[in-house]
């Protein structure tokens, strides 16, 4: 008899841990869908709300030499669920121009994404301020950080890291480009300013 108890104990466990572990595995399933995105680095123009956001925007970065590089760029990326992992579903692309310590134009071209390295969605934006989106759903405008592999059409390689700290974003977020060209490194991000139409980003969750 008190063997057929225990064997009952023992099998009630097993179901509830069963139990417990397909609710886990449905939330984390349900918390990590895998999302289409669209980045941009925007044209906010008049540099503040309500806009319009426009593509066709520019953002720039410094290395720490004083020199520093300036990109246009849009395109969109398939990110896995779970916000883990990279992806080579990706399209976009833009220009870069460097330039040396004095200002003074030292290159430009063209560069390709060819690989999304990650994705960390943060949340979606606050509806407020009412921005005019002309770039796609104002309710789907998303704070977060993207890391895309890029192609400079000179040959040489990089990693550009996209942030979007938008209305509602949570700390810990940048907003602009850093990037990569080679050996360089464009880490020292240039904030947006009032009134100034220059790096901003935006993400928009397309499905």
């Amino acid at each position: 008899m008190r063997s057929r108890i225990q064997r009952l104990l023992a099998l009630s466990a097993v179901v509830t841990l069963g139990a417990v572990l397909l609710v886990v595995g449905l939330a984390a399933a349900a918390s990590g869908q895998t999302r289409h995105v669209r980045w941009d680095i925007i044209s906010l123009v008049g540099g503040a709300p309500p806009g319009p956001i426009n593509p066709g925007g520019m953002a720039s970065a410094k290395a720490p030499d004083g020199t520093m590089i300036t990109l246009t760029g849009s395109g969109t990326f398939v990110a896995p669920g779970g916000n883990n992992g990279g992806s080579h579903a990706v399209t976009g692309g833009g220009t870069w121009q460097t330039f040396d310590a004095a200002g003074a134009s030292t290159g430009s071209g063209t560069y390709e994404v060819t690989e999304l390295v990650s994705f960390e969605f943060a949340n979606f934006q606050s509806p407020t301020p009412a921005f005019v989106d002309n770039i796609a759903d104002v309710n789907k405008r998303a704070n977060g950080t993207a890391v895309l592999r890029i192609q400079f059409a000179d040959g040489s390689q990089g990693v550009l890291t996209v942030g979007c700290h938008g209305p509602g974003a949570p700390p810990g977020i940048f907003e602009g480009i850093a990037t990569t060209k080679g050996f360089k490194t464009y880490y020292d991000v240039q904030p947006p300013a009032a009134g100034v139409d220059a790096n901003r980003t935006i993400f928009h969750i397309l499905r």
